[in-house]
Parts: structure tokens; C-alpha cells; sequence
């Protein structure tokens, strides 16, 4: 079994998708290991997208994600991290395939609902930033 990382973003706790987005993913074979409710602070932020530091969109991105409520959770199944990738949808919730999470929950390429771990090692370190090691 792999773990990953899910967050349910503040546009999506807001719209009160949280319940329907873990139904989903239970429903994919996924198994929920921990989960927790948080507001980042501007700090953590940082370092938890730090590998966009030097992007134009940045600073925008930290004062977003820190707009709200997020859900943070780990999830296990077989194939987690490129399983989850692909059931949740393009970045760009605007391109996401129909029925994906960020097609029916997204608005666009920042409001779009979750953020996945995009390899297990990011997973593990993702993790590790937001439930400790």
C-alpha cells in the first residue's frame, strides 16, 4: 500500500464539498488514515509550496491558501499518488475531464477544489509538514 496527501482547498470547505469529496475518494478504494481541519499560517504556507517560490504566482498562491479552511488527509491505497492524480483532474479545473473532483468542485487553475502529492516522495515530506513524522 502508498500513502499520499490530499487537501481539500478553502474554495472547496466553503462550498461544503468535503463530505461529497471524501465519499469519492472512499469510493476509489482509498482508505483515510488521518484527517484534520487547519488554516495555514502564512509560514507553513511557504514552505509547504516552497518548490513555487520562484513563480510569479507565488505570493498570490500564499495569500489564497491562507484565505481559509483546509483539509488536510492522508490516503492509502495500491498506486495512491498516481491514482489520486488522475481521479481528481488537470490542475486546471477549467480543463479537468467531466465527473473529475476539480472539473465538479474547481473554478480554475487556483480554485480548483484539492491539492494531490505529485510523487511518493513528496507525499512523504507533504505528510511529514503537516501531521509530523
Amino acid at each position: 500500500m502508498e500513502r499520499t496527501l490530499m487537501i481539500i482547498k478553502p474554495d472547496a470547505v466553503a462550498k461544503n464539498a468535503v463530505g461529497e469529496i471524501i465519499r469519492r475518494v472512499e469510493s476509489e478504494g482509498f482508505v483515510l488514515k488521518e484527517l484534520r481541519m487547519m488554516q495555514f499560517a502564512k509560514d507553513e504556507a511557504e514552505e509547504f509550496y516552497g518548490v513555487h517560490r520562484d513563480k510569479p504566482f507565488f505570493p498570490e498562491l500564499i495569500t489564497w491558501i491562507c484565505s481559509g479552511s483546509v483539509i488536510p488527509m492522508v490516503l492509502e491505497r495500491e498506486d495512491a499518488v498516481v491514482y489520486l492524480r488522475g481521479f481528481i483532474g488537470e490542475t486546471d479545473s477549467t480543463k479537468a475531464a467531466t465527473g473529475t473532483i476539480r472539473a465538479d468542485f474547481g473554478a480554475n487553475i487556483q480554485s480548483n477544489a484539492v491539492h494531490a502529492s505529485d510523487s511518493p516522495e513528496n507525499a512523504a515530506h507533504e505528510i511529514g509538514l503537516i501531521f509530523g513524522n
